[in-house]
């Protein structure tokens, strides 16, 4: 049995759909009718918490490996409680999204010391491990989609500096893989990845200008003006980490590709131009 947590999120949801191939997989969400599409053969769905322990033993109870992706950086008990419940219930093999920048001594921001907390539990805990520490999701950009429709134009804190984006769909598929597979999947691996090319917003627009054939701009956004945006949107103290972290990156140490997503999927990683033709309509492309 295969334990999946985080299903209601982007990565979690992608492993719930390449893990329908009627091997026993249990889904975990508060409500479990916001999941229940995404069941397949042998899938149970169970409600859960991770503040619950009786639940997490539940949803534990037979589990042989389980995808643990946690959420909020302002409830840093999560991972430890759900660790307990594995440990406790015989779990031989936990699968951790983390973060690249948990490796990286300058990143200090709160949500990479929490990424960092995280991924210590886990290895204290004396279960086998896999940490996915992949870069920024392609699909932040999403984040624009809105004002791409409306106005042609992204607003952005920082349109040159570079990261190697990455396809969420290329996590999913590791993830899967370290779920159910031999090496290089195996316990105890931490795996770094990045899409196949650092691109800064600049490219990234460029690109979903000729993907969409229409002109689009980027306007800078200035400090403050980013900061209250990310405030009306994220409590305060994860604001802050997430302006300290995009700034950061003008420091070019996010633009580093790594090996990892081709020697574990044996293909190359996903290019943002094809994450994007994949999710043009979201931007408001008319459907082919």
């Amino acid at each position: 049995m295969i334990l999946l947590t985080g299903v209601t999120g982007t990565v979690g949801g992608l492993v719930a759909r390449r893990l329908r191939t009627g091997e026993p997989v249990r889904l975990l969400a508060r409500d479990p009718r916001r999941i229940a599409a995404l069941a397949g053969p042998g899938t149970e769905v169970v409600g859960g918490d991770f503040a619950d322990a009786t639940s997490l033993a539940a949803a534990l109870t037979g589990v042989s490996a389980a995808l643990l992706v946690t959420a909020d950086p302002l409830a840093p008990d999560h991972d430890e409680r759900f660790v307990a419940a594995a440990r406790a219930r015989g779990v031989r093999h936990v699968v951790k999204l983390s973060a690249r920048a948990v490796t990286e001594p300058d990143a200090t921001d709160l949500i990479t010391r929490w990424q960092r907390s995280c991924e210590e539990v886990l290895r204290a805990s004396g279960l086998g491990r896999t940490f996915l520490r992949p870069r920024s999701f392609m699909s932040n950009t999403l984040g624009w989609a809105g004002s791409i429709r409306a106005e042609g134009v992204v607003r952005v804190v920082d349109g040159v500096s570079a990261n190697a984006t990455v396809d969420p769909r290329d996590i999913a598929d590791a993830a899967a893989l370290a779920l159910t597979g031999p090496v290089p999947g195996a316990p105890g691996r931490a795996h770094a990845l990045t899409g196949p090319a650092a691109l800064s917003a600049a490219d990234q627009l460029a690109v979903l200008s000729d993907v969409l054939a229409r002109p689009l701009r980027l306007e800078r956004l200035d400090r403050d003006r980013a900061h209250r945006d990310l405030l009306a949107r994220f409590p305060a103290p994860v604001a802050d980490a997430l302006l300290e972290s995009a700034l950061r990156q003008g420091s070019g140490v996010k633009a580093g590709v790594e090996p990892d997503l081709p020697r574990l999927l044996g293909r190359p990683a996903t290019p943002y131009r094809a994450w994007a033709r994949d999710h043009a309509e979201a931007f408001g492309a008319a459907r082919a």
